[in-house]
């Protein structure tokens, strides 16, 4: 177990050619700096580097760290999204795109989608939500994070002119959208892939137009915010489905699958499922070169892909795959060259941080960003598939807009002793003694709590042994803080400025 702690930066991309043979130049990046918010926001003069910029951006309304959340036109506005564009030159008309919503499973499927198309020879930019440790993990090219000098220029951009949007300023969310939209649009990217943040029809990611959209699997998840059933969830959804833009979805729900083809007929979205109108099976399997494995098949008229294991662990990874080969094989509507061997080597070296990733050896400890009782069940499922332990003790801490009761049902079911904590950078958190009074009323399994998550830690370390298992999942708040300690704590060396 870990005890020390060192800080740890990914370095910016250096100078790339696109497939078009036009250099790209990206600036130097530093180590990155700790500074808090400042009190008031920083107006454009003030941005001169990227410590001043993040406090200048946290200075704005923030509904991923709101405890309430009216959603509505004027709270999540995409009339104010197109006018911050706007002053930033449009650049979501200069991009190629695809955008992908749903429940669970968006960050995988983007993933996925991504490693696929760099394998292929193409400049991918991948703008996802939430990050796990550094705020430009939501803004990559081929896999890189944008540069803290390109940061601070965009922000100040946005800042020498944001009073232009109206007089609501933009929110958190909005700025980081913008802010990927130009860079991409600077650095020239060959398409750009949008993972939507809240819903769909008010997500800021729906201004755009893409090439093609895909729904993952969707499920109860912000019901406080979305709709507390499942149909109405899936109407907000549905609400990036454009007119004449192909749409695809994995297989849903009966009464989602009912309302996805009602929201896409209504605009005119010809939409096909994987499984359904889209050939696709899957099959679990081992083997000594992959161990436990799964492989997916999926036929469309211009493709064919047959046994491709999916780079993933998890069953549920096998839909999210042929989710993304379905989305693919679309682009190759549109001019796209994908060479179904580049495509296969590309899948396979797909990585994604925060999901079944092992973050320490001895104990062996995992940490996934589960956070919604399905991607427990799913997490859960897919321990016991991929791994052998005697005993599974997982470190829990969610949001108050979860499916609280959903996910303790399903850790009761699959966890041999709970540590509830929570995560210190959530304000959403639930109190760890609320985790544990609600899970008395549906198990007596054991159960601990810490108010840190380092404790929590402890006390799962003085409660294994040899062979046994801890997973810290829950949240993504919880994933990162737990994947930052294990960094840091990994010796690495600190980056010269």
């Amino acid at each position: 177990m870990p005890t020390s702690a060192r800080s740890n930066a990914n370095n910016s991309r250096g100078s790339k050619k696109t497939t078009a043979g036009k250099t790209k130049v990206k600036s130097n990046t530093a180590a990155k700096p700790t500074a808090k918010p400042a009190a008031a926001a920083a107006s454009s003069v003030k941005i001169t580097n990227y410590t001043t910029a993040q406090r200048w951006l946290y200075e704005h309304v923030d509904h991923e760290r709101m405890r309430m959340v009216r959603y509505d036109e004027r709270t999540f506005n995409l009339n104010r999204m197109r006018k911050l564009l706007d002053i930033l030159g449009n650049p979501h008309q200069q991009l190629k795109a695809v955008q992908v919503a749903g429940t669970k499973g968006k960050g995988s499927t983007c993933a996925m989608l991504a490693s696929m198309l760099r394998k292929c020879g193409y400049t991918v930019g991948v703008y996802s939500s939430p990050h796990l440790i550094d705020l430009r993990e939501r803004i990559t090219i081929d896999g890189t994070m944008i540069s803290y000098q390109d940061v601070a220029e965009i922000f100040k951009l946005i800042a020498a002119k944001e009073s232009v949007v109206g007089a609501t300023p933009p929110t958190f969310f909005e700025i980081m959208t913008a802010t990927a939209m130009r860079y991409f649009a600077d650095q020239a990217v060959d398409i750009a892939i949008l993972e939507t943040g809240l819903g769909g029809r008010l997500d800021c990611t729906t201004v755009a137009e893409p090439l093609v959209t895909g729904i993952t699997h969707i499920s109860l998840d912000h019901m406080n915010i979305l709709g507390e059933d499942l149909p109405s969830i899936a109407r907000e959804k549905a609400g990036i489905f454009k007119k004449d833009t192909p749409a695809l979805s994995v297989i849903q729900e009966p009464e989602v699958k009912e309302v996805l083809q009602s929201c896409a007929d209504a605009v005119g979205a010809p939409l096909e499922t994987t499984g359904d109108q889209i050939d696709f099976s899957y099959r679990f399997e081992a083997s000594r070169e992959l161990g436990p494995h799964t492989r997916v098949c999926i036929t469309t008229p211009t493709s064919r892909f047959e046994h491709l294991p999916v780079p993933l662990r998890g069953e549920h990874q096998a839909h999210n795959c042929g989710l993304a080969l379905a989305m693919l094989d679309k682009l190759r509507t549109h001019g796209f060259n994908l060479p179904e061997e580049k495509v296969i080597l590309g899948l396979a070296e797909t990585t994604l941080p925060g999901r079944m990733e092992e973050v320490w050896k001895q104990p062996r400890i995992i940490i996934d960003g589960a956070h919604n009782a399905h991607s427990i069940k799913a997490l859960i499922r897919s321990l016991g598939a991929h791994i052998t332990y005697d005993s599974l003790v997982m470190i829990f801490g969610c949001g108050q807009d979860k499916d609280v009761s959903g996910m303790l049902k399903e850790i009761s079911l699959g966890a041999d002793k709970i540590i509830f904590t929570r995560a210190k950078l959530n304000p959403r958190a639930v109190e760890p003694g609320d985790l544990q009074t609600q899970f008395k009323e549906i198990s007596g399994k054991m159960v601990q709590t810490a108010d840190k998550f380092k404790d929590s830690l402890k006390l799962a370390a003085s409660a294994v042994s040899r062979d046994d298992l801890i997973i810290i999942c829950g949240s993504f708040y919880l994933a990162g803080e737990a994947r930052k300690y294990f960094m840091d704590a990994g010796n690495k060396p600190r980056p010269r400025r």
